[in-house]
């Protein structure tokens, strides 16, 4: 490996690096934004549109005689319920 392809290397590394550590604290003009789409997600919307998915798959599991309608829906339940929890999880992880 000859001198510039480290220097490609080390560059790509240290700019990997860089935006890891700011990531979970700039952009606070979003944060708003964030706040209300968390809100609505996790909140009494969020249980709705989870209970009916769990609603529509059992639904469409006793119409068509096949499980798997209501194992997706109560994944799409799990998924919603979960989802913001980790996802703030990752982005506000500190090292």
């Amino acid at each position: 490996m000859n001198r510039s392809h480290r220097y490609a290397v080390v560059a790509v590394a240290l700019s990997l690096l860089a935006g890891g550590a700011l990531a979970g604290t700039t952009g606070t003009e979003f944060q708003a934004l964030y706040t209300w789409v968390n809100d609505v997600v996790t909140g009494y919307f969020g249980r709705a549109v989870a209970v009916a998915a769990v609603g529509l798959g059992a639904i469409l599991s006793i119409a068509r005689v096949n499980p798997v309608p209501i194992l997706s829906g109560a994944g799409f339940a799990i998924f919603l319920q979960y989802t913001p929890t980790i996802i703030t999880g990752i982005l506000t992880a500190t090292v």
